[in-house]
């Protein structure tokens, strides 16, 4: 960069940007439309590394590996670090980025298995970090209004604003700074929104940052797919693709021609969710045993606030029996329980593998207290609980297998988040759909849930019809189960609009 530019000038992004970056850092996830994309919304930012080779300027060209199918393009604001930055604080981070550009976080998924999440091969090569063309100078910048679009053969594809970041710019600057020095030149890639997906040879994308209330602009960044035509190795990684990297690739399922399973969330409409609260868990086991489903509940377990019906979608979290050695390397700090605690949300169901142990808790009133603030709908666990006065005096309802004094390390080691568990002696995948009170807790398959939903309210209606009639002197024969006669008076009793009997 010039020794001559000021907080004030814009400059040409050339070979002497590139030079001065000694490491290019990008943040996964960090734009809430993005987020809703992937189906979950991180508590804390997280990183890779990108080769500083892989800088290139506007109008480059980038090439689609021979044998590859799945280069995707990202649009993303970069920082570009001023001064040297170490454990700064949030509210002095900005004073610490010197400029701001349009960049392009391109990726070829086909190599995305290769380097375990590292994203090595699969995000460093050489074109896939366009940057520029100029950049602007932040200390003029309003870093939570700025505009970034991208465009893809001219129609637009991204348009957002950092208003709907999940973290900061000064979190992300700040938070990468604890471990590392920053150094003046070094590159941040800050996410990506929605609309990111799959280009081919021919197709040109063009990126554009823009503070429009201080009337700056980035101007379009451009870069060109071309065919490559060298083949990796046989010494190497093949590339291989999955269902999985395709959906991330093109944004979506359908974007990518995939039908994917309906998720729990997806499935737990405000209607099907209304319809499952209004009837009694016995009916919903009924409906889940005629098809075939017998061993979907959660048995054992004693609950804190009596017959209070939940529902929600299953966050789970695994315990495995207590090692010494591996309680030191998982059980402290920030460990598997409180992250998935931290991460949980509204219409969430906290469930938790402890393979029955009550011989210590699983979690105590404060842990629960977090769970409840951060929106979850219950805890359920087939461990013990701390603190159970307090936790039962709490608003969110807690399912569990008994008080116990001592912590978490007597019995348990916390593992693996958002993994299927058992618990209570049945299997819970991650976004099953969960239903409890004190009566029982049901696990119900997503695709199944609207027309359960659906049989259940009817079900519910016909034995309502029956308990009236029983009460009202009728014999069971005939009418538990209806007979054609009853069936029909039944009939006519719902089209009279369900009087009393």
């Amino acid at each position: 960069m010039s020794e001559e530019a000021t907080a004030t000038e814009l400059v040409k992004v050339d070979q002497s940007i590139f030079d001065a970056a000694g490491k290019v850092l990008a943040v996964h996830l960090s734009y809430s439309s993005r987020a809703a994309q992937r189906g979950r919304t991180p508590a804390f930012p997280s990183y890779f590394m990108k080769a500083s080779s892989s800088l290139a300027v506007t109008g480059a060209t980038v090439e689609r590996p021979a044998g590859t199918e799945l280069l995707a393009f990202e649009g993303e604001i970069a920082l570009i670090i001023g001064t040297d930055a170490r454990r700064v604080s949030i509210e002095d981070a900005w004073s610490h980025v010197g400029h701001v550009s349009a960049s392009n976080d391109l990726g070829v998924y086909d190599m995305k298995y290769a380097d375990k999440g590292s994203n090595i091969r699969s995000k460093s090569g050489d074109g896939y970090t366009p940057l520029g063309p100029v950049l602007l100078p932040a200390a003029a910048l309003n870093p939570a209004a700025l505009r970034i679009r991208t465009w893809v053969n001219g129609e637009i594809a991204q348009d957002a604003s950092t208003a709907e970041l999940i973290f900061s710019f000064a979190q992300i600057v700040a938070d990468l700074s604890q471990q590392m020095t920053l150094k003046a030149g070094d590159v941040i890639l800050t996410g990506t929104p929605a609309g990111s997906s799959v280009i081919v040879p021919g197709d040109v994308v063009e990126i554009q940052v823009d503070d429009e209330a201080a009337g700056l602009s980035t101007g379009r960044l451009s870069t060109t797919v071309i065919e490559g035509t060298e083949t990796f190795a046989a010494f190497g990684n093949q590339p291989k693709i999955t269902d999985a990297d395709k959906i991330d690739a093109f944004g979506t399922a359908a974007a990518a021609g995939i039908d994917a399973p309906i998720t729990g969330k997806q499935a737990l409409t405000d209607e099907v969710k209304a319809k499952l609260l209004s009837v009694a868990t016995a009916t919903i086991s009924g409906a889940l045993r005629k098809r075939g489903l017998n061993n979907v509940s959660v048995d054992g377990l004693q609950a804190t606030k009596g017959m209070k019906k939940v529902i929600g979608t299953a966050r789970t979290l695994r315990y495995v029996p207590n090692r010494e050695d591996l309680f030191k390397t998982h059980g402290g700090g920030y460990n598997a329980q409180k992250r998935v605690i931290d991460d949980i949300g509204p219409g969430e169901i906290l469930v938790m593998e402890a393979r029955g142990e009550k011989g210590s808790g699983t979690l105590g009133d404060i842990l629960a207290m977090r769970t409840q603030v951060r929106g979850a709908e219950a805890i359920i666990t087939d461990g013990g609980v701390r603190d159970l006065d307090a936790v039962a005096a709490l608003d969110i309802p807690t399912f569990h297998n008994g008080a116990h004094p001592a912590v978490l390390g007597r019995k348990h080691v916390p593992w693996d988040t958002d993994v299927a568990v058992g618990c209570g002696g049945t299997t819970i995948v991650p976004g099953d759909i969960v239903i409890a009170d004190a009566d029982g807790i049901l696990v119900i398959p997503p695709h199944l849930a609207a027309e359960i939903a659906d049989e259940v309210v009817e079900s519910e209606r016909q034995d309502t019809f029956v308990f009236l009639n029983v009460k009202n002197g009728n014999q069971i024969k005939g009418l538990f189960p209806m007979n054609a006669d009853w069936k029909a008076k039944y009939n006519a009793w719902v089209a009279d609009g369900e009087p009393e009997i």
